[in-house]
């Protein structure tokens, strides 16, 4: 085990509370003008699911698990799970819909992944900081909005509604950020 600092924890890390080996959800770093900075912190225990919610001190030394990260290429999803390749030894792994979460949307075939693998089993997944994605549909744009404005709302191929500039009409490709689904440029092809 690993002690880190809980300000250092991100999505997707491994943590040993207790005893027990947790996923990181979501974590987040509040900086109170008054006050202590704390790490909030909503994590899944991998051996039965549940969701735990914890508040640490940023200083305070939380347990990494030794999980090893490897990059695993996804190739199909089937009633068993996820399936995933590992492009240098071929080995297949598959990754269950709990571990999955609401990050499937934003597979598609061929993507590169970063499993994080614990004595044989894939505990999580992360995936590109962004993808491309082609919006669907969107609402026109209102005369008189400028670019600077406002946002629009905007559905894209996934089925994940984001918004969008007012220059970005439906079939455009954009590039869509997979941590907080929020739109980052129009794609460049």
């Amino acid at each position: 085990m690993v002690k880190v600092i809980a300000s250092s924890v991100r999505k997707g890390n491994v943590l040993d509370v207790d005893g027990k080996l947790y996923v990181v959800l979501t974590a987040q770093n509040f900086h109170p003008g008054k006050g202590t900075p704390v790490t909030q912190v909503d994590m899944r225990r991998i051996v039965d699911g549940v969701k735990v919610s914890e508040r640490w001190r940023t200083t305070e030394q939380v347990e990494r698990a030794f999980v090893e990260d490897v990059n695993f290429q996804y190739l199909y999803e089937d009633g068993e799970g996820f399936h995933f390749m590992n492009p240098a030894t071929y080995d297949q792994v598959v990754v269950s819909q709990e571990t999955m979460g609401d990050q499937k949307a934003y597979l598609q075939e061929g993507m590169t992944c970063i499993l994080s693998i614990h004595e044989g089993i894939p505990l999580a997944l992360e995936l590109p900081r962004h993808v491309t994605l082609e919006i669907v549909e969107t609402e026109p744009v209102v005369k008189g909005q400028t670019a600077s404005s406002s946002y629009k709302p905007a559905m894209l191929s996934n089925g994940i509604r984001t918004s969008v500039p007012p220059h970005i009409d439906a079939g455009t490709r954009v590039v869509i950020a997979t941590e907080d689904n929020s739109y980052v440029e129009r794609a460049k092809d």
